[in-house]
């Protein structure tokens, strides 16, 4: 799954500068680990039709990521994990040596570059299908754990999309789910997330239900165990109350990390999200 400064099972080497530099975010925090014998007491993960206000991060035509739409006063505003857009300063090998993790080439810390869009409910083999079109990516916005103090509890992003040519926003045309900013670290919960074409030929999105709890080795964070959440799944929504695409539930938190692909951990939105998120947002959801 996604190790906490663990490799990416498969680096990416070939892409364009703004693919490599999410690529190497990705392998440095929460995305690559290996997969380990399946726990026949362990629920796993289905392949499903996917929801219209979940989808993928594209940096220069590759996808790397899963991200959703969160509900907002503008209907603007997606959430990812922050290792899939913005660098931290221990995401740099200072020494210029192999040290085991893929290299983040030079970048320096901040946001990645290059043309990052969002594609609602993308799938399909090869270049894949975009019944939704792909948003540019016009903001991303991290929490200070994150940007200033490298902390993994601030292991959450929100982004601002602009709208279509015909002037819509992304919420309009796929819905979205609404934050919550005050759950309890145990729920009953849907997780979503694209893993890689390394394990997912067909880039369809995979779907668990089952139940969290926190996490003690570090306490701002939830957990669940559902195999197949490999390599890609970071970023996708932790959803509870959630009952198809028509009543999408309440977001809680995205998938950050985990030691193998069925064991996954999420940071519990709290009052900093909450404030990062109407900073972003420029008021509260309009569902919350």
């Amino acid at each position: 799954m996604r190790t906490a400064r663990a490799p990416l099972a498969t680096a990416a080497t070939t892409v364009t500068a703004a693919a490599a530099a999410l690529a190497a975010i990705v392998g440095l925090t929460g995305c690559g680990g290996a997969s380990q014998a399946a726990d026949p007491a362990q629920p796993a993960a289905r392949h499903f039709e996917g929801l219209p206000f979940v989808g993928v991060l594209f940096a220069d035509g590759e996808h790397h990521c899963t991200a959703s739409v969160v509900d907002s006063p503008k209907g603007n505003v997606l959430v990812t994990a922050a290792h899939c857009v913005h660098f931290q300063d221990d995401d740099e090998n200072d020494e210029g040596e192999d040290d085991g993790k893929d290299s983040a080439d030079g970048e320096k810390p901040g946001p990645i570059t290059g043309d990052l869009q969002f594609a609602p409910r993308f799938s399909g083999a090869g270049e894949g299908t975009f019944p939704y079109g792909k948003w540019k990516v016009s903001g991303i916005h991290v929490p200070k754990a994150w940007r200033d103090e490298d902390s993994d509890r601030g292991d959450y992003a929100f982004l601002t999309v602009e709208p279509d040519a015909r002037g819509r926003s992304v919420q309009e045309v796929v819905g979205a789910a609404t934050p919550d900013f005050s759950s309890g670290p145990r729920r009953h919960v849907t997780v979503v997330g694209y893993p890689n074409e390394a394990y997912n030929p067909d880039n369809d999105p995979i779907t668990c239900t089952t139940d969290t709890e926190r996490d003690e080795d570090q306490p701002y964070m939830m957990q669940m165990r559902c195999g197949g959440f490999y390599d890609g799944t970071s970023g996708g929504p932790w959803l509870a109350d959630h009952h198809g695409a028509g009543r999408p539930g309440r977001l809680i938190g995205v998938l950050s990390g985990g030691d193998t692909d069925a064991e996954s951990t999420a940071v519990l939105f709290d009052g900093q999200a909450r404030e990062l998120y109407e900073r972003v947002a420029g008021g509260a959801a309009k569902s919350s």
